[in-house]
């Protein structure tokens, strides 16, 4: 109970005159006296003042507790505890007298603060009820409410008050002018020098270098602000376990990476080679450089050792290059009022043995400096794990590029060069050729695919062995030279010769990983043969340096290894079966898909003799698989048998591209790697380009960005086939994306678009209008109106296998010009709201009722497969309406029959799926149909159904639906002497297609 609560309990009018008992009254003035006047001297059962006794002040709790039982109610607590209760409340008001503090003490703390020191004061009273305990505890709380405010009512408080703020205020001004005093104005001259030092700093390091790459036509600097990309940092962070845990749980946060000194001060930021660690740090200097909150230094550890002593904080700048001159002591007052951002790059580009004077340089200067930010970067071996948890630096790592990231990455690259025309090119490759895309995961390799793309015009090089090269000799040997660090001790061929023996032996094994003590041995046993590497230690000092300096290698977990990325292991796997002649061990596992990018690599590094039998035996095997697989391996066959390279060719192209859905669908079965060998559309046949979008359709579950890239270059096409099938496929991409690069560059005409999930109606209004539209699955009518941006250009409506809908009222104040509308709405009772609309074709599947049905007179288009309700179909149906176009099926006519249907002389289309046969009197009425020239049937009238069917010159087209057999075509062909076209749908079904044109001898017959 809450003390305001408590407060209506009681009678405010009782209560505060017996609070006003417990004081004694005073006199006026301020209090002006050596000490302060304790509460001790103000209360009235203690002292020379007191006027009640302890049985006065227990009866005065008593009356307290006592008016709250007697209140309106349930009461507080049992009854049975009142005694108790008034006691221990007694004991706790009696303790005012205890307290060292005065009045105005006491108002400052407030009336909870105080109740607790009531509390603590009277000691613990055990043996409670929960519901007494609390309403001792709110009624302590309720009493010093009025205590408080009794204090702030007496003549003496005021202006005891006063002066307290007045003595208050005077301490604090002689603190601060001493603080004045004590810290000194910063120097003009240090103003003015930043001014001249941030514009340099953003300056700077406003630029990206692509090292270790040779080529022409392409600047290797980029601006930083274009072409920077936020990368993202995950961090362990404990918490606390839940229930059932036996230890206590760590979780993986991830944030931007340049948000990581928002959150920490100290951050020890660890990322493989490439990963963009160096780009973040000159990421945090421009932007702390241009908001001029903090003073960047950007520390390179590669050139601060060569100088053998690490700088003091005035000489960073000097250490590093800095032209421009600083005040004296102007970087120590930076430092000591906080102000500094300093970013230490690339532990790992130092010794080892320096490694530890630098962290001991850190140190020293964090405990001299404090209040700073501070950043360290590494590679993720270079140090163990907590290298500097002890000191407060919290430990990151900066992730993978994701497609999202690479798709981002690749528009800002070519919009900084200033190069458009090639960007889509480049990204189709990226989400097309998977080892491609397994090279694009950090920003060097992205920086070197855009340039090298670029430096060929729109081109990769060829077979693509040649960017594997390039990005082999950029992370193995040059990117480190031409950023200015100390030789390597490994050479580039030694480290190609120990990297390729441990890929290829994960690739014999089937995994991506291997121990640590697995990877010794292996080295161990190839140093005898790799000289310069023989005399640079033992294995594991040579494994260790490999992992540290290779860019290839990493450690995932303790006690493993493993490459960068899988692209990598193949590619360098191949190069040595390749060398030591293993061609009949990769031949021999050429039906495992994992070996895939391992055969293309072979075919790559073979010699054409070599590339030959290796073709010829993928040839030999005969499925479609491997036939595409040579196919896809003629791109790194630079130099090739004709023969081959023909006979490859021919025998692919009777499998791409496909020339109908069943082609397709055999092709699709041969995996993802069909996806980079899909052509067109320039140069296809609508039926081999409705082939194409099929077969990337159902790539899409395996390689969705691959599908898509195929998808998007057909999204121009005019064949209606084929726009079909891109409306078909939306479920298969994320909604939002596939609207935009493909649905909504699509020509309309004819194409019903179908929503069936949430995320793809709220894709719906970043595209243009659509005119048809199909709402699947339980959407509710709200939903549906307010996710059309523009429901005015809405024509076609169909709502299927709905069960929210059970109004229709607002549809028609939403789709203002709706000719066609289906309903599938089980729950939907009444179709009256439906006159406000201009429809003219009306399609009703399923609902409650047909109520308003017969008020429907603009209606020229009718299906009903709901019973209809009343004898006849005048009842049931608009008899206003122009009916030309009719379909009855399911329960629609058990009650009715076909009794009226010749009221609609306007019929010209007539469609019959009952589930009761049909009468002479029904057969009748289709006969009065003076327009009628066209007849549809199901199976289900054949042959028994037609027994009583008259003779019907005026039908020229027959649709005859779902037959399994010819039973009773004979009587039709005889009943309807004039038809012209007759059109079976026989799914499932073999039937003789010349001994049913034989029946219908004048008309043209067709099977489905």
């Amino acid at each position: 109970m809450e003390p305001a609560v408590l407060g209506g309990k009681l009678a405010s009018a009782l209560v505060a005159p017996l609070v006003k008992r417990l004081f004694a009254t005073g006199g006026p003035g301020a209090g002006l006296v050596d000490r302060p006047v304790r509460l001790t001297r103000l209360v009235s059962f203690r002292g020379e003042q007191r006027t009640l006794g302890d049985e006065q002040v227990r009866g005065l709790a008593g009356r307290l507790v006592a008016d709250s039982l007697a209140s309106p109610g349930e009461p507080p607590f049992p009854r049975d505890e009142e005694t108790a209760v008034a006691d221990a409340l007694a004991a706790r008001l009696l303790a005012l007298g205890d307290l060292e503090m005065d009045d105005v003490q006491a108002v400052r703390l407030g009336h909870r603060e105080l109740a607790a020191r009531l509390r603590t004061a009277a000691g613990p009273w055990d043996g409670f009820s929960a519901d007494a305990g609390h309403f001792l505890d709110t009624a302590t709380e309720w009493a010093c409410l009025h205590i408080l405010e009794f204090f702030t009512r007496r003549s003496t408080f005021v202006a005891r008050t006063l002066v307290e703020q007045t003595r208050g205020q005077a301490d604090l001004i002689a603190k601060v002018d001493e603080l004045i005093t004590r810290v000194p104005r910063p120097d003009a001259r240090d103003t003015a020098f930043e001014r001249r030092y941030l514009p340099y700093a953003a300056e700077r390091h406003d630029h990206l270098t692509l090292y270790g790459v040779d080529l022409r036509d392409s600047p290797d600097r980029w601006p930083l602000e274009v072409a920077y990309l936020s990368l993202e940092a995950t961090a362990e962070e404990d918490r606390a376990p839940l229930f059932g845990d036996h230890a206590e749980r760590e979780r993986t946060v991830r944030f931007p990476a340049e948000s990581a000194l928002a959150a920490h001060d100290r951050v020890l930021l660890r990322g493989d080679a490439g990963s963009g660690k160096t780009t973040l740090v000159q990421w945090l200097a421009v932007t702390a450089a241009r908001d001029g909150a903090r003073i960047p230094y950007v520390l390179p550890l590669r050139t601060l050792v060569r100088a053998g002593r690490l700088p003091a904080p005035t000489a960073f700048l000097t250490a590093v290059g800095c032209p421009l001159t600083p005040p004296e002591g102007w970087a120590e007052r930076v430092l000591t009022a906080g102000r500094g951002l300093v970013l230490v790059d690339g532990l790992d580009e130092i010794p080892a043995a320096e490694r530890h004077r630098t962290r001991d340089w850190l140190l020293a200067l964090i405990r001299a400096y404090s209040g700073n930010r501070w950043l360290l970067t590494s590679r993720p071996t270079a140090v163990r794990p907590d290298w500097l948890a002890a000191e407060g630096f919290w430990e990151l790592a900066l992730t993978p590029m994701r497609q999202p990231d690479v798709t981002t990455f690749v528009h800002r690259w070519h919009e900084a060069a200033r190069a458009p025309e090639y960007e889509a090119r480049l990204l189709d490759s990226l989400h097309t050729k998977r080892d491609l895309a397994g090279l694009a995961t950090n920003p060097l390799m992205c920086g070197l695919i855009c340039a090298l793309h670029r430096e060929r015009r729109g081109y990769l090089p060829t077979g693509r062995k040649e960017l594997y090269d390039a990005a082999l000799t950029m992370l193995l040997a040059r990117r480190d030279r031409e950023r200015g660090m100390e030789a390597v001790e490994l050479g580039e061929e030694a480290q190609l010769e120990l990297l390729q023996r441990l890929a290829y032996a994960l690739v014999l094994s089937g995994r991506t990983e291997m121990d640590v003590a697995t990877a010794e041995s292996l080295v161990e046993r190839a140093l005898p043969s790799v000289a310069s590497a023989a005399g640079q230690g033992d294995a594991a000092t040579v494994l260790r340096e490999l992992l540290l300096r290779s860019g290839l290698l990493r450690r995932p977990a303790e006690g493993t290894l493993d490459f960068v990325h899988r692209t990598f292991q193949d590619y360098l796997g191949a190069r040595y079966a390749v060398e030591e002649g293993h061609l009949d061990v990769i031949a021999g596992h050429a039906a495992d898909p994992h070996w895939e990018d391992v055969i293309r690599m072979a075919v790559a590094h073979a010699r054409p003799g070599e590339r030959a039998v290796l073709l010829r035996r993928l040839l030999a095997a005969d499925t479609p698989r491997l036939t595409l697989l040579a196919l896809a391996c003629l791109e790194y066959a630079t130099a090739l048998d004709p023969t081959v390279r023909t006979e490859v060719e021919a025998r692919a192209g009777a499998l791409i591209p496909p020339g109908s859905t069943e082609d397709a669908k055999a092709l699709a079965e041969a995996g993802p790697l069909v996806l980079e060998l899909l052509p067109g559309p320039e140069g296809l046949s609508d039926a081999e380009a409705h082939g194409v979008t099929v077969t990337a359709s159902l790539l899409a579950a395996h390689e969705p960005a691959g599908a898509l890239a195929v998808l998007r270059r057909f999204r121009g096409h005019p064949s209606l086939d084929v726009r079909r099938q891109l409306v078909g496929t939306w479920d298969r991409f994320e909604a939002r994306r596939y609207a935009t690069e493909v649905l909504d560059h699509l020509d309309r005409t004819d194409l019903f678009l179908t929503c069936r999930t949430e995320a793809q109606r709220e894709a719906l209004p970043v595209m243009g209008p659509w005119t048809h539209l199909t709402f699947h699955g339980a959407h509710r009518a709200t939903e549906i109106t307010d996710c059309v941006a523009d429901p005015g250009a809405v024509e076609e409506l169909r709502i299927v296998n709905n069960t929210e809908v059970t109004e229709l009222g607002d549809l028609p104040d939403t789709f203002t010009s709706l000719r066609l509308l289906l309903i599938d709405c089980r729950e939907v009772r009444d179709l009256g709201p439906l006159t406000r609309l201009p429809l003219t074709s009306l399609l009703i599947s399923r609902t409650a009722d047909l109520t308003g049905l017969p008020a429907l007179s603009s209606l020229t288009h009718l299906t009903v497969s709901p019973r209809l309700p009343g004898p006849r179909l005048t009842t049931a149906l608009p008899t206003d309406a122009p009916l030309r176009y009719l379909y009855l099926t399911d329960d629609a006519i058990v009650g009715t029959g076909l009794r009226g249907l010749s009221h609609w002389q306007t019929l010209r289309a007539l469609y019959l799926a009952p589930t009761t046969p049909l009468t002479a009197g029904d057969w009748a009425e289709i006969q009065r149909l003076p327009d009628l020239t066209c007849l549809g049937l199901h199976r289900s009238l054949l042959p028994d159904g037609i027994g009583a069917m008259p003779t019907l010159p005026g039908v020229e087209e027959l649709y005859l639906t779902s037959l399994e057999g010819d039973e009773g075509l004979s009587v039709l062909a005889s009943r309807l002497p004039g038809v012209r076209t007759v059109a079976l749908a026989t799914p499932g079904a073999s039937l003789d297609g010349a001994r049913l044109a034989a029946l219908f001898p004048g008309a043209e017959v067709t099977l489905g």
